[in-house]
């Protein structure tokens, strides 16, 4: 069977290798030729206190590949006549109401945005996500990787068909394409058995909550994936099918493009290679269709680090498709570039639902910026530029409201410079899980003025 497949005879050694040099607890591999499933294998502990074995019907947490499921529903209420892709959706905004093909390709105006929260079920969530919910800029510009605007688009799928999310997903997805271990929701209600979740250090997650599911709350196992990013053009009509890989590129020049749910890349040749990964506290997660070839290849890894999914798939790909761009793996980055900001200072504040929180930052002759906040201490950092930003930094400070104080202990600032002053976003954020575990990224408008 694997040598049709270019070779990859040497896929148990891979993976067995990765995941000891890595510590990932598991990985599961499949990939599907034509519309069948041709290869299905796991790797490693699903439950490693358990000492219970990862095996190909084990269902992993999918973080953003559930973007690819939301996408595909809104294309099947479409060729329904239940949602128009280009009329505005119901609501109000901050600029104008955005489009469902706006908001599937990430150009809705809402910023980047995570609320993860552990929580027992039926409490409170810790933070509203309405104090979020708001634009930063006019829909259909630049591209912005956004949950909320996901989340939107189911809000509009809700009212369109008035069917529960979760419920139009099985309806119209999961059961007509035969992905027995799909589910949506904070944990896997079985009776196919999950992964646990871990982080780096092999602490095991609890159920993780979130408000915004549509972009990242799905569970399947790598079949499911594979057979999902094969069977699923063959619900939609011919042209809504062509629309779904109509993807703008992501940032000028850039290889890739974002279509409705799918990172898109073609190649040279013409050849199309569509893709979308996932990552969140416990969960790393690749779907790859290569429609050129008839494949598709599914890796889900059950840890935050990445580097077990990313060597797997390097491997995968390396024998099926060498095209394949790696950028797939984060499509959505922004390179860095050197720091043009002039010397000097502005002030102004960050304004939070509750509050403005004062902000200074001062441009030093060594490529530093320092920043300061509210009446903490002054810090210089690092900082850089890229393709849309003229500031980006970390900082080691606490923004000082109740919801960044929860567990969003740095501060990033992007920024772009207008006439001279300055004007962007303020970010409180976690970095990373290697202590406790993954916190909310929560932005926040900000304006600073130069001063004189």
């Amino acid at each position: 069977m694997l040598d049709g497949l270019g070779g990859l005879d040497g896929l148990d050694e891979v993976c067995g290798r990765v995941l000891a040099e890595t510590g990932c607890p598991s990985v599961s591999v499949a990939v599907a030729a034509g519309e069948e499933l041709v290869l299905a294998r796991a790797y490693g502990w699903a439950d490693v206190a358990a000492e219970r074995a990862a095996t190909p019907g084990t269902a992993y947490g999918l973080a953003s590949v559930t973007k690819a499921f939301t996408g595909l529903a809104a294309c099947l209420a479409a060729d329904r006549g239940l949602l128009d892709l280009d009329a505005p959706v119901p609501g109000e905004f901050a600029y104008a109401a955005p489009t469902v093909r706006q908001l599937l390709r990430h150009r809705g105006g809402f910023p980047g945005y995570y609320d993860f929260s552990y929580r027992p079920a039926g409490t409170p969530a810790p933070i509203d996500v309405a104090r979020y919910r708001r634009q930063l800029h006019e829909p259909g510009g630049e591209f912005e990787y956004s949950n909320l605007g996901y989340q939107e688009v189911a809000r509009a799928l809700e009212a369109a068909t008035g069917r529960e999310f979760g419920a139009l997903l099985r309806e119209w997805i999961a059961e007509p394409l035969g992905l027995a271990g799909f589910a949506f929701g904070p944990v896997h209600p079985g009776p196919a058995p999950s992964a646990v979740r871990y982080t780096p250090e092999g602490r095991a997650y609890p159920a993780c909550r979130e408000g915004h599911p549509a972009a990242g709350a799905g569970w399947a196992t790598a079949g499911d994936v594979a057979l999902f990013a094969r069977r699923s053009a063959g619900l939609l009509t011919p042209g809504t099918a062509a629309a779904v890989l109509d993807a703008p590129a992501i940032a000028p020049g850039g290889n890739l493009g974002y279509g409705l749910g799918r990172v898109v890349q073609r190649t040279a040749d013409g050849t199309v290679i569509s893709s979308h990964g996932g990552g969140m506290g416990g969960v790393a997660s690749m779907m790859i269709d290569l429609p050129g070839r008839g494949l598709s290849v599914a890796v889900l890894a059950n840890s935050t680090d990445k580097s077990a999914r990313n060597a797997v798939v390097a491997h995968l790909m390396g024998a099926l498709a060498p095209e394949f761009d790696l950028a797939h793996l984060a499509p959505a980055a922004e390179a860095d570039l050197p720091l043009a900001l002039p010397p000097g200072s502005w002030s102004g504040e960050v304004t939070a639902h509750d509050a403005t929180v004062p902000l200074t930052v001062t441009a030093l002759p060594d490529g530093r910026v320092e920043v300061c906040l509210a009446d903490l201490p002054p810090v210089a950092v690092p900082a850089a530029a890229s393709h849309r930003w003229d500031v980006r930094l970390v900082a080691p400070l606490q923004l000082p409201t109740p919801d960044a104080r929860l567990n969003s202990p740095a501060f990033g600032l992007e920024l772009r410079l207008h006439g001279g002053d300055l004007a962007g976003r303020a970010i409180a954020f976690k970095n990373g899980d290697r202590e406790g575990f993954l916190g909310p990224y929560l932005p926040h408008p900000c304006e600073l003025r130069r001063r004189h």
